[in-house]
């Protein structure tokens, strides 16, 4: 590594193990990257440190993939890649990014096994196009891609018909998983809303699925 690429350095909320709560990887166990939220405790890392700490960890368990998330990964290309070129992971590596800066996917997809976009609906309506778009990139350069949405209590159907509509229209092998909005009783349950609105997404695109998302503190993002 060189001494410039020795120098950058990020914002990161932590690098610990978990188990993923979203998309096709749910469930699986990883050591998460992730880059610290505003309202989050943040410490500063050198891409220096984050090896250490990946190489340190990596040794230690067994992990099914590495996966990149929190704030704004996509704004820390730089940094992703002094670390990455420097690891050399042999395992699988993920990303799990909102998709709002698709002019940077490009750079890190040498290093990725899949690109995951996760649409939380709480955005301008441009947001979702450019999730659309890194979408797009993704499947252009061969990696494995996935359109994680994650329904709120005021998400209309036509929102996630619309963007599985774009995402089949982007790629036809995009992966999508819609994560129901439960609501937070005792003993909450589903309505029949989603399976009906699984059978309409089934008809537009072949690879559609309903999943619970795994909450915390289980479940990491």
């Amino acid at each position: 590594m060189t001494g410039s690429q020795a120098m950058v350095a990020a914002a990161l909320s932590g690098v610990p193990a978990g188990v993923q709560s979203l998309g096709p990887w749910a469930g699986r166990r990883q050591l998460f990257v992730r880059f610290a939220g505003e309202a989050e405790t943040a410490t500063m890392y050198m891409s220096t440190a984050l090896l250490r700490e990946m190489d340190r960890q990596l040794s230690r368990s067994t992990f099914h993939s590495i996966v990149i998330g929190g704030r704004d990964a996509l704004g820390n290309v730089p940094f992703l890649l002094a670390a990455l070129e420097a690891a050399k992971p042999k395992i699988p590596v993920m990303l799990d990014t909102d998709g709002q800066r698709p002019e940077m996917l490009a750079k890190l997809l040498p290093f990725l096994a899949l690109t995951q976009v996760t649409v939380e609906f709480d955005g301008p309506e441009a947001n979702l196009d450019r999730a659309i778009s890194t979408i797009g990139i993704a499947a252009k350069a061969g990696c494995a891609h996935a359109l994680v949405l994650c329904a709120r209590e005021d998400t209309p159907d036509s929102a996630m018909l619309r963007l599985v509509e774009e995402a089949h229209a982007a790629s036809g092998a995009t992966q999508i998983v819609i994560h129901p909005f439960v609501p937070a009783e005792p003993n909450p349950s589903l309505d029949r809303r989603w399976a009906n609105l699984l059978e309409q997404t089934a008809a537009m695109h072949a690879d559609v699925r309903l999943a619970l998302r795994i909450p915390p503190p289980t479940g990491l993002r």
